[in-house]
């Protein structure tokens, strides 16, 4: 039922979000300030002698609402797309779905949440690079609780402010979540090998969430890099939007900018995604136990 799959994301969601959040906060950071960093490890060390420990933990609240109202929408959603799939190519509501008839469920699936994870993001990427922000001279005064950042983007962009980088979203999730359901999929198959995908035990699905996740960060990176960028910097001003920021980046700090902070993200992908569908599918099961025993 919905509402199973719903509690099952919202547990997998927050898996996802406490294990990654410093690994997120030093993705957006570097990727919004390529040139104050040299690395993961000069992030993490300068985060911790700025800001402290606190630091790598900017945004989590909007984080885990982003994370959870996301996976929740994103896996209902799943569910109802795989069934527009099966009506699409003709096959009957039991009929199992291919790993590729499976990908494309999920990229229609992350449509839907990209409407709810834009304005949650964008809260979640300023309050990151916040301290940025201030050491760059972009903003003078920052806003260091989710309220004010909220409140702030009220009072100088109304509503629509929060769907700042809308465009940008759509073109990460939309292509990303296609590689994340057939990386997750193929990776579940390979690991089956002609048994039963449910059969598979924790240290398979950890492995297939992670080659999910790295697939979908590969997939997007530079997509990803743009969206932070927009989101961030459009606090100190208004920001052309995807493509002319794109364009910019690339002229004036070369492709290899797009890819800042992918160190970051790797590791936070395969680690947070591969607790996520541990957390996603023990849950599913044990939710269907207590259903199949009343």
């Amino acid at each position: 039922s919905a509402t199973l799959l719903t509690s099952a994301a919202c547990l997998g969601g927050t898996a996802c979000v406490v294990t990654g959040q410093p690994f997120d906060t030093a993705k957006v950071k570097m990727q919004t300030f390529p040139n104050m960093y040299k690395g993961l490890v000069d992030c993490f060390v300068k985060t911790y002698k700025q800001v402290g420990f606190r630091g790598f933990y900017k945004g989590t609240t909007p984080a885990l609402v982003a994370n959870i109202a996301e996976n929740s929408v994103l896996f209902m959603c799943y569910g109802f797309c795989q069934q527009i799939v099966r009506k699409i190519v003709g096959v009957d509501r039991k009929t199992k779905l291919s790993d590729l008839q499976n990908a494309a469920a999920g990229s229609f699936a992350s449509a839907f949440a990209t409407l709810v994870l834009c304005p949650t993001e964008l809260v979640k990427c300023r309050l990151q690079a916040m301290h940025e922000m201030q050491l760059s001279g972009k903003i003078i005064q920052g806003h260091n609780t989710v309220w004010s950042v909220v409140k702030g983007v009220i009072q100088k962009d109304g509503p629509l402010g929060f769907y700042r980088g809308l465009s940008s979203t759509l073109l990460r999730e939309v292509p990303g979540y296609f590689f994340f359901f057939g990386g997750y999929e193929l990776s579940r198959t390979f690991f089956a090998s002609g048994r039963s995908k449910d059969e598979l035990g924790p240290i398979p699905l950890l492995l297939s969430g992670g080659f999910g996740g790295s697939c979908l960060w590969i997939a997007v990176y530079p997509v990803d890099c743009v969206k932070s960028r927009i989101q961030v910097l459009s606090m100190a001003g208004k920001q052309t939007g995807f493509m002319g920021t794109f364009v910019t980046v690339v002229r004036t700090e070369g492709v290899l900018a797009l890819y800042s902070g992918l160190t970051p993200t790797m590791i936070r992908a395969f680690v947070a995604n591969g607790a996520l569908f541990l957390a996603y599918e023990y849950s599913r099961k044990l939710m269907m136990k207590q259903i199949d025993s009343y």
